[in-house]
């Protein structure tokens, strides 16, 4: 996507030393834009769990990348299937809810088997790394093809007025290798010249919203504004939004979603308002083997600090400043699952579904267990 008029991606090889893989570094936005250099799998492990990098999809390339590299210090080792073990286990354990991470790993574990020695290894892991981003690029890319023929629906509706859209947190390219899940069909509605505009949620307490998704938005210039959290309830009740979109972490095999925290409430309040509410993600976030997603998803929870202390830009620094009282406890649960009957629909690489079992197996008919 756009960054001051150039193309960037998420991630990528070094064109000069591919061992090493470069990120944007999130942690530092909308303030800073700085490339950091990964060059061993402890710099993906904190990449991932300090969330220099974040979203589901870019969870998962990095991940992909991160055993590219540990195939590389597998060949340096004693044993080379005992440490790619070892490091593809820390990886998976550096996020528990974004089912992308595992299944990145996995994928390359599988592929990695197929080589007969070291060299082979390497050279299977690094085009399945190159793989994963890519397809994550194109089916991202996929989803704003499908999507946007909803948002294309309602503005027919209002007779090309602008299309208001609620999001939440940031499900953009940002949160993906590029063009993002839930962002995918505003860019390609904004592309098409359809008139848009786009709530931001702030999204307490990493405001990924306001960090990150705004500072998207403004690069591609597409018109939004950044709202607090709890605003979107309000917009809804006096017509000011016509449909919520947003990503998630993971989607089970009978249509619940696990996003940020506070996905749940818009969700309420869309259904209350008879507003359409949809998930948008790649297939690489639904989780087959899990169906309440209530119960069986596990929720992050992370440190209480995020929630006491706000980032941001003071004088020319970039400070973290306590809001709270410091002796006050603070929970930090990083994810809720909203339940597939307050979906309205799920938008996806190959079209759109019923948030189901039926619906999604009508479009993967290839995880029909019972065939």
């Amino acid at each position: 996507m756009l960054i001051n008029h150039k193309n960037f991606r998420t991630i990528w090889l070094n064109e000069e030393y591919e061992s090493v893989i470069q990120i944007i570094d999130q942690r530092h936005l909308p303030h800073r834009f700085i490339i950091e250099d990964l060059t061993h799998t402890n710099d993906v492990i904190i990449a991932i769990k300090d969330m220099h990098v974040r979203g589901a999809g870019l969870i998962g390339a990095t991940a992909g990348f991160g055993m590219y590299l540990a195939t590389i210090e597998a060949s340096k080792s004693i044993s080379f299937d005992d440490y790619l073990l070892q490091v593809s286990k820390a990886i998976k354990e550096t996020r528990p809810t974004a089912v992308n991470l595992q299944w990145a790993v996995n994928r390359q574990l599988a592929e990695i088997n197929k080589g007969h020695n070291s060299t082979e290894k390497i050279s299977i892991s690094k085009k399945t790394a190159i793989d994963i981003a890519n397809e994550d690029a194109e089916y991202c890319k996929n989803i704003g093809k499908h999507g946007v023929k909803i948002i294309e629906e309602i503005s027919k509706q209002k007779n090309g007025e602008t299309v208001n859209i609620l999001t939440h947190c940031n499900a953009g390219w940002l949160a993906f290798v590029d063009f993002g899940s839930a962002t995918s069909p505003i860019y390609e509605a904004f592309e098409k010249g359809v008139k848009i505009h786009v709530w931001v949620d702030e999204t307490r307490p990493r405001n990924q919203g306001a960090n990150l998704t705004a500072w998207e938005l403004l690069n591609h210039g597409v018109p939004h504004t950044i709202i607090a959290d709890n605003t979107g309830g309000h917009l809804m009740q006096h017509g000011l939004v016509d449909i919520v979109i947003t990503g998630a972490d993971r989607v089970t095999r009978e249509g619940d979603a696990a996003n940020k925290i506070g996905t749940y409430l818009k969700a309420l309040a869309a259904r209350d308002n008879d507003i359409p509410f949809y998930i948008a993600m790649p297939s690489s976030t639904i989780d087959w083997n899990t169906r309440n997603g209530i119960n069986e998803i596990p929720i992050e929870q992370r440190n209480p600090d995020e929630v006491k202390y706000m980032q941001g830009l003071y004088n020319g620094d970039i400070i973290s400043v306590l809001v709270a009282p410091e002796k006050s406890n603070a929970a930090n649960y990083g994810f809720d699952v909203t339940p597939s009957r307050l979906i309205t629909g799920l938008i996806t690489e190959r079209g759109l579904c019923a948030p189901n079992e039926i619906g999604l197996l009508e479009l993967y008919p290839e995880k029909n267990t019972h065939d």
